[in-house]
């Protein structure tokens, strides 16, 4: 039971005890029945926008229980996904080389830087011979030779441009395009997971115990919307005399009643406390010792799990 302190627990039980119980009755032990409570929150704040369950519903694993106005999340989502698709086209890109049109406008340049070479390497040709023979004057050769000159630079030009055309980009600029596709794709991841936040689903099949939020209400981040009671999440917790304290341990089988319950309901300690919940303003002492009581938790077994719940007053007897 959640909020209960221990301690005064302990000592209405005790007093209970004294004034209920007789001496002989010295096999019976007061608790209560507590729950351990899933609380299912939203890791990111935002305005609720609606509880799919109700007090007392069955969910099951998965089930989506509540939902947060998705629409901030939805926008980053899709900036994200635009922003992945723009690197990865760029990386593809610099992994190509040129279209295969400006390819072929390349090779047509070629092609006329070819012939305008052919064109003046024979003008050169036939100038020589006319100047060998003192038709053409010494600086004709001087010039139609810086003409050839120019012609092949110019097709060794076009050649490059050609074979840079056809080959990708420079591995460091690919490299650095892949990086940044990869830092886009985890960008998506993280918005994509962000969007998942906004909605609250069940760990595990269980019973829907309060919902603490109602739709249009704003919920802080990790503040708890629904709270689960999981199956088998019911516990005991009763009080033991220290003199009786020896008689239990981790393992045993104890008989477990309760008002209107059925007969021969058992539950199996789990737990042993190492200190007295309940100790008297005195020094310890032979008198004093007899008014220590120590928690032993139990798990219900068989039709106790379906039969206890949170909360409820319960009376343990060692099984025999």
């Amino acid at each position: 039971m959640r909020g209960i302190d221990r301690s005064a627990a302990a000592a209405l039980l005790v007093l209970a005890a004294a004034s209920g119980c007789s001496p002989a009755d010295t096999d019976r032990f007061g608790g209560y029945a507590e729950a351990e409570f899933v609380y299912v929150g939203p890791l990111l704040a935002g305005r609720l926008q609606g509880v799919n369950v109700e007090r007392g519903q069955r969910v099951e694993a998965g089930a989506t229980l509540f939902q947060l106005e998705p629409d901030p999340e939805a926008y980053e989502r899709a900036t994200a996904l635009a922003r992945a698709e723009q690197a990865a086209a760029q990386a593809s890109d610099l992994r190509k080389g040129k279209r295969t049109d400006e390819i072929r406008a390349i090779e047509q340049q070629l092609a006329q830087a070819k012939a305008v070479l052919a064109l003046s390497t024979a003008e050169l040709a036939r100038s020589t011979a006319l100047i060998q023979k003192g038709f053409l004057s010494p600086g004709r050769l001087d010039e139609l030779q810086a003409t050839r000159d120019r012609d092949a630079a110019r097709v060794a030009e076009v050649q490059a441009q050609l074979a840079v055309g056809k080959a990708a980009a420079r591995p460091d600029e690919i490299a650095a395009a892949a990086a940044a596709q990869r830092a886009a794709e985890s960008d998506l991841a993280l918005t994509r997971w962000r969007e998942e936040q906004t909605r609250g689903v069940a760990p595990k099949a269980a019973t829907v115990h309060d919902v603490m939020y109602r739709a249009g209400e704003w919920v802080a981040q990790g503040a708890p919307v629904v709270a689960l009671l999981p199956d088998g999440a019911v516990k005991l917790r009763f009080f033991v005399p220290q003199a009786a304290l020896s008689r239990f341990a981790p393992g045993d089988t104890v008989q477990v009643g309760c008002d209107g319950c059925p007969p021969d309901l058992t539950a199996r300690v789990q737990f042993i406390a190492t200190q007295a919940e309940f100790t008297p303003p005195v020094i310890y002492s032979n008198e004093s010792r007899s008014k220590l009581v120590f928690m032993v938790e139990a798990r219900p077994q068989g039709e106790a799990v379906r039969t206890l719940r949170p909360g409820q007053p319960i009376d343990v007897r060692l099984a025999r």
